[in-house]
């Protein structure tokens, strides 16, 4: 049914909780973004490095990957149910205009979205993340 691997999509949660941990970059006093300080890491930043892993890593992804994990997402988020699963791989198929990477990354929830998507579809996130944790 998932045309994408399971451990491939727990790659993605765990990669997009920690971008989604990420906090808005602030100004210091002298008008420089954030510091030289540890506590900047958590900062939001355009250059964002998990960020652009989590996007280059879907970018890789085949065509038929890309759908079956935005349909996933939809599916998590209740947009489609699980038994409408194959109406959502087809509307993903059909309007996929934008980038997959920057339609997904631009979901605040992405990471519970798709968790709750492996989880409707009956696949464990458990099973899929052992190995990558």
């Amino acid at each position: 049914m998932l045309e994408i691997a399971p451990e491939k999509v727990a790659h993605i949660i765990v990669r997009a909780r920690e971008y989604d941990g990420k906090v808005a970059a602030w100004n210091d006093e002298s008008g420089n973004e954030g510091g030289e300080d540890s506590d900047s890491i958590l900062e939001d930043r355009a250059s964002d490095a998990t960020r652009n892993e989590v996007a280059e890593f879907i970018a890789n992804l085949n065509v038929d990957e890309q759908v079956h994990l935005v349909a996933l997402m939809w599916v998590g988020r209740g947009s489609f149910s699980s038994e409408e699963f194959k109406e959502a791989l087809s509307t993903a198929r059909s309007e996929r205009v934008n980038k997959t990477e920057v339609y997904l990354l631009g979901e605040p929830l992405l990471a519970d979205y798709l968790e709750e998507g492996l989880d409707k579809l009956g696949y464990a996130i458990e099973d899929a993340e052992q190995g990558i944790l």
